[in-house]
């Protein structure tokens, strides 16, 4: 299936949750921020969050300021 990961296509496989999208991406689990269709998905639920065709997702670093 297809995703829109931070303005670009993916694709991954069907059935897929958050945190396999983060390793397809090999992206950190750990210092990262979600949003799914404008939703913030707290960590927690990212195991369980299955992603839909066509899903807009925003991947956010964070990072250390001052």
């Amino acid at each position: 299936m297809k995703v829109n990961v931070n303005e670009n296509l993916i694709e991954i496989d069907d059935q897929s949750n958050i945190e396999q999208l983060l390793v397809v991406l090999e992206s950190p689990l750990k210092g990262s921020a979600i949003a799914v269709n404008q939703k913030i998905i707290s960590r927690s639920e990212w195991a369980r969050y299955q992603l839909q065709e066509n899903d807009k997702v925003s991947l956010f670093q964070a990072i250390a300021g001052g």
